[in-house]
């Protein structure tokens, strides 16, 4: 009887013994596990720097001065003297066209020229002629010994003459303007630089033949690449945002880790697409589905790192406060009103709730006006719970 009891009493103890042992490894687990979950939070210290807030633009990069250097008159592209690439200076010789048919209009305007002279003096000689005879003439008239017929055959030849020393004078005024004309197409038959720039392309090769009859043939592409103008896409939610002056910066796509800055230059009052719709009564009245304004601003290319039609993310700063307090938006909790929120504090091990009121926000720090001092650390529950929210 005492073996039974005693068996009965062991079996009453395992259940004990049981939850004892589950407690303690419990305990184990929790003491372990513990201090690395409070080591968990990811936390960011308050700290002072630049916070700016900005309308994102696109933009392409374009010389500040570019020309089409084109010629005036026909002929066979004869002699280039710059490739793609060289620096070269205002009046420096860029090609030569064939001048053979230029000369040879140049010698028929001197020909005109020396004809329309030759033919005055012929007129001049004739009018001498019929001047002498007019004064015979009316000389016999008054004596009364001429005839009235021979007198007035007398003065229309010496009336037709003076008139034709007119028409040979308007004819030497035309042969001289034929003749600067023939000129001038002799000397655009040398190509010259316009502009001190860079040869950005050749368009015309040597042999190729020029006919400037309609328009005017691009030759070679000049530009001034020392100073780079940058022309912006701006999206019409934000164009009231931005004015002439504002501060900003930028990168090309080609670098992106190469910061650039400027100011806005010019702004377009109206869309591109405004400016060159047709107003005719026809024409639709629909609004583009998307509205942008062209946006201007010049940058310093010294180094030449910027070329023509890059990419460029252009960062127009709207508002910006220097050197300010600043707390990360990840570390806000519950908000209150338009610039309160709730921040968790580590404070020593244990986390202190505090209300904080800020100013500039960027969405990714925010200014603070009150509730941290610097050096503080704030837990980024962002981080922490997985929220998306950025207050």
């Amino acid at each position: 009887m005492k073996l039974k009891m005693v068996g009965m009493d062991e079996r009453r103890l395992m259940p004990v013994a049981l939850l004892g042992l589950v407690a303690l490894i419990g305990l184990i687990v929790w003491y372990v596990v513990a201090p690395t979950q409070n080591n968990a939070f990811s936390t960011e210290e308050i700290t002072r720097g630049d916070i700016e807030k900005t309308v994102l633009a696109t933009g392409i990069l374009k010389p500040a001065l570019q020309v089409s250097v084109g010629a005036q008159v026909n002929g066979q592209l004869q002699k280039l003297y710059v490739k793609q690439g060289d620096r070269v200076t205002r009046g420096q010789l860029l090609a030569e066209i064939d001048p053979t048919l230029q000369q040879n209009a140049l010698r028929k305007s001197e020909a005109a020229l020396q004809s329309a002279q030759a033919q005055k003096q012929v007129t001049q000689a004739t009018l001498k002629q019929y001047q002498q005879e007019l004064k015979r003439q009316l000389k016999l008239d008054r004596d009364g010994a001429g005839v009235k017929s021979d007198l007035e055959k007398a003065q229309a030849q010496f009336q037709t003459q003076v008139a034709q020393l007119k028409v040979n004078d308007a004819q030497i005024v035309q042969a001289q303007m034929e003749l600067e004309t023939a000129k001038a197409n002799l000397g655009f038959t040398r190509i010259v630089a316009p502009i001190d720039g860079e040869v950005l392309g050749i368009v015309t090769k040597e042999g190729q033949t020029i006919v400037s009859s309609q328009t005017v043939p691009t030759i070679l592409v000049l530009a001034d690449v020392d100073t780079m103008t940058v022309h912006t896409r701006i999206s019409e939610t934000d164009i009231l945002k931005v004015r002439v002056g504002q501060p900003l910066w930028f990168y090309v796509v080609a670098d992106p880790k190469q910061r650039y800055e400027s100011v806005m230059g010019s702004i377009q009052e109206a869309p591109n697409d405004a400016l060159l719709e047709d107003s005719s009564p026809g024409s639709s009245n629909q609004q583009a589905s998307a509205v942008y304004y062209s946006g201007v601003f010049a940058i310093a290319n010294s180094n030449r790192l910027l070329r023509t039609s890059m990419t460029a993310q252009v960062f127009i700063i709207t508002e910006q406060a220097k050197n300010a307090l600043r707390v990360p938006v990840a570390a806000f909790g519950e908000q209150r009103g338009k610039d309160r929120y709730q921040v968790q504090v580590m404070n020593g091990k244990q986390l202190e709730s505090r209300w904080i009121r800020i100013g500039l926000n960027d969405r990714q720090f925010a200014e603070v006006k009150e509730g941290l001092k610097e050096g503080d650390r704030v837990v980024l529950t962002q981080h922490a719970t997985g929220s998306a929210s950025n207050g």
